[in-house]
């Protein structure tokens, strides 16, 4: 199969770019490799902290703020679909197979990159596209599947439920060399600070190394 692209990441929110995979995004375009990136929502049901009003005026402050971050990151392409925040599950399933399907098809990558079968934390959007991004990847031929990879911490969750599909890391990535411009880049995600504090507090380690799980055919 003819590679386009290094790596792209197919994710549901604004902001799911940045804290896992930001430093591996930036090693990558700093070789000369393409990456690219999805977002499946406006992230317009996310928090606000005071600084917008309503889900409209949301989703356009985080399109904002996650063209800024895609600047830092050096990031070219990307592509914003406009599906329901925290409403996935309830979508049709088809549509957003079909859209993780033809961003394979078209940019060809190496490697694709999503969440987990958790969730990484049991959010439904994000087990949603975990199960778009791997359906759509089962239903290409074998020569044309890419690579597949699913964020992924060396933690154990505490909730039993998420502990069940937990997969340890098998793939690991020393980003400290772009560790400003990482910070940088997710303090560009200005309504989501909460989860910045969230993530440095759990997961401290993550900002210079980045971990993934790839799965094996």
């Amino acid at each position: 199969m003819l590679l386009n692209m290094k790596l792209l990441l197919i994710v549901p929110h604004p902001d799911d770019e940045v804290y896992g995979a930001s430093g591996t995004l930036m090693t990558y375009l700093q070789e000369g490799h393409e990456c690219g990136l999805v977002t499946l929502t406006r992230g317009e049901a996310g928090r606000t902290l005071g600084l917008c009003e309503g889900p409209e005026e949301l989703a356009r402050m985080r399109q904002v703020e996650l063209a800024a971050c895609l600047d830092v990151i050096g990031l070219k392409v990307h592509e914003q679909h406009q599906f329901p925040d925290k409403h996935l599950r309830e979508q049709p399933r088809e549509p957003l197979i079909e859209v993780a399907r033809d961003a394979m098809l078209r940019h060809r990558p190496e490697i694709v990159l999503t969440f987990p079968p958790n969730g990484s934390n049991g959010h439904p959007d994000h087990v949603t596209t975990h199960e778009a991004v791997k359906a759509a990847w089962d239903s290409l031929p074998e020569g044309q599947r890419p690579r597949l990879w699913y964020y992924a911490n060396d933690s154990a969750p505490e909730n039993e439920e998420l502990l069940t599909l937990w997969l340890r890391p098998n793939v690991r990535h020393e980003v400290g060399a772009f560790m400003t411009r990482k910070l940088h880049a997710i303090a560009c995600h200005r309504t989501q600070a909460l989860s910045t504090v969230d993530f440095i507090r759990k997961f401290p380690d993550r900002i210079a190394q980045e971990t993934f799980y790839e799965v094996s055919e």
